[in-house]
């Protein structure tokens, strides 16, 4: 994985193009659990959240991590 992209003429670090990618999948996986009324099964709902994020993040930074 590259250290730096050269986005515009901008250095941004290289985990930002895939922080961008989970948020997004963060966000529709967000909506079809809240519509499942999946979140009704949870102890803490934004704790289940805030771990479902962190794991597809730290799960999609490990398998590019080449």
């Amino acid at each position: 994985m590259p250290g730096e992209i050269d986005l515009l003429s901008l250095l941004v670090p290289g985990l930002l193009p895939i922080l961008a990618g989970c948020v997004l999948l963060f966000v529709v996986l967000d909506l079809v659990l809240a519509r499942l009324g999946f979140y009704r099964y949870t102890w803490h709902p934004a704790l289940f959240r805030v771990a479902l994020f962190a794991t597809l993040f730290s799960g999609a930074s490990l398998l590019l991590w080449q």
